[in-house]
């Protein structure tokens, strides 16, 4: 899903490459992971780094603030995200 948000063209975090900054457009998230990503720091307009994928993709390491937190794939394929 390819969208537009303040004019830039937003992605899926799981589809990010290492190295990339991004902000949080949208947590397309139930309820409770959506509380459960909001505590990591993980929220709308937030600046996350990603640092690794593991092999397959099966999980991402992402850096909010100076936490470094790993998400699994499907969980990075519900946060929607927009390059800086």
């Amino acid at each position: 899903m390819h969208t537009k948000a303040d004019n830039k063209e937003t992605k899926r975090l799981i589809d990010c490459k290492k190295s990339c900054m991004v902000r949080v457009v949208k947590l397309n998230a139930d309820a409770e992971l959506k509380q459960r990503l909001i505590s990591f720091g993980i929220m709308k307009e937030a600046i996350l780094e990603v640092l690794e994928h593991a092999p397959a993709k099966s999980t991402i390491e992402v850096k909010v603030g100076k936490m470094r937190i790993a998400l699994r794939a499907k969980e990075a394929e519900l946060i929607e995200v927009a390059p800086l």
